[in-house]
């Protein structure tokens, strides 16, 4: 073991894997299989729908030349208020008001049949150029086997 901590030590990364390989204990790594998605759902909001719907086009351009399935993409035709009324003075004058006004504005994406590596690509790619003003909220619906206790019909009860 003290020689796997100065081989690791040394300046040198390939002397520390040949160290750890060539000793007497192989640590032998097993390939990972890429876990695979059957949906992702991408959800932006924003105040401009114009900066939406130019920001849904680049990522599904994205994903067409990273060859990945694009399902609907879509947004609700109204907008989302929240309005706010304040007092214009502190103490008196009820009549006197102010509202102020806020719309957000949402633009869903769905995309099918993604591996787990082309997943993390395309998330951080779009990610990246994410605009200023926009969120953006993911959600990966990932496929997984049939636990080997659910595989068997079950015994006669």
């Amino acid at each position: 073991m003290l020689q796997v901590w100065k081989a690791l030590r040394g300046s040198q990364p390939a002397r520390a894997l040949s160290a750890l390989t060539s000793n007497n204990t192989k640590l032998e790594l097993e390939p990972e299989t890429d876990k695979l998605y059957s949906k992702l759902e991408i959800e932006l909001r924003g105040i401009d729908p114009a900066v939406l719907k130019s920001y849904s086009w680049f990522a599904t351009t994205a994903a067409g030349h990273l060859n990945i399935e694009t399902g609907k993409c879509w947004s609700p035709r109204k907008a989302h208020h929240d309005r706010m009324t304040l007092l214009k003075s502190v103490h008196i004058y009820k009549k006197h008001r102010v509202q102020y006004e806020v719309r957000t504005h949402f633009r869903y994406m769905n995309f099918h049949k993604l591996t787990g590596s082309t997943l993390d690509t395309f998330l951080e790619y779009i990610e990246r150029n994410l605009p200023e003003g926009v969120a953006m909220q993911v959600a990966k619906t990932e496929l997984q086997q049939i636990p080997d206790h659910l595989r068997q019909p079950p015994e006669q009860v």
